[in-house]
């Protein structure tokens, strides 16, 4: 891939941060785990935010003593974003305030590139995108599938953003709603951004030293204003 020079690379995560599906995805898992192996089980017991889909599913396999080896982890995943997007026909719940807004600036800045980085699975980011009609403001991405380890797929990241834009790690801004995403951030040596609408408390997400705390999107200004500061960046408009 060519290298596309920019001067900052936005990295978000999915559920939490740009929107929400009603509990969509552990039902796809759900249905896909009663199809396949005939095992009913509502998953309570697995933890999922902030967490890749990788280690959601070896949670599951080791819960009940699955063998996902073989290329079976890749059949369950197809089973599963099929189950996805049967759910997903019409939506289900719907993007958080002012991500439109935000992306919409972000896009603006043409020094400035727009990523993904979640615990998603490929086809699962796409079909929860698609279903808003925002898959396409994404320039690429670091998918769940890619690694377990939410900060090693974060390190993957921002290899990415080197390789494909010439942007070393302090350039990139993880974008994020749990624990998860400051740490991870923090792992890749990249800035972080967390907002108060997933799973996890502003007092929880302060606690842990993210570079800014929002409550939510529904003001852009404040959070150009501090990445320009942050950065040494000027808008290019």
């Amino acid at each position: 891939m060519p290298v596309t020079r920019a001067s900052l690379v936005w990295l978000f995560d999915i559920d939490g941060t740009l929107l929400l599906t009603k509990g969509a995805g552990r039902e796809a898992l759900m249905r896909a785990l009663l199809a396949e192996y005939g095992i009913e089980d509502d998953l309570k017991s697995i933890p999922f935010a902030g967490r890749t889909d990788l280690l959601i599913v070896g949670d599951i396999a080791a819960k009940h003593g699955l063998d996902l080896g073989d290329g079976a982890l890749r059949r369950f995943f197809k089973v599963v974003a099929g189950h996805m997007r049967t759910l997903m026909d019409p939506p289900r719940g719907g993007l958080l305030p002012g991500v439109e807004a935000l992306l919409r600036a972000i896009a603006s800045e043409p020094a400035w590139v727009t990523a993904l980085l979640t615990g998603n699975e490929s086809e699962m980011a796409r079909i929860k995108l698609e279903a808003f009609g925002i898959h396409d403001a994404f320039a690429w991405g670091a998918f769940g599938d890619e690694a377990p380890d939410r900060n090693e797929l974060a390190k993957l990241a921002v290899r990415r953003a080197a390789e494909r834009h010439g942007v070393p790690p302090d350039r990139c801004v993880v974008v994020g709603d749990t624990e998860h995403d400051i740490a991870c951030a923090r792992a890749a040596g990249a800035k972080v951004v967390a907002v108060a609408t997933g799973s996890q408390s502003s007092e929880v997400l302060g606690a842990c030293g993210p570079d800014l705390l929002v409550e939510n999107f529904e003001s852009v200004r404040p959070i150009l204003q501090w990445i320009r500061t942050q950065a040494g960046l000027e808008s290019t408009r």
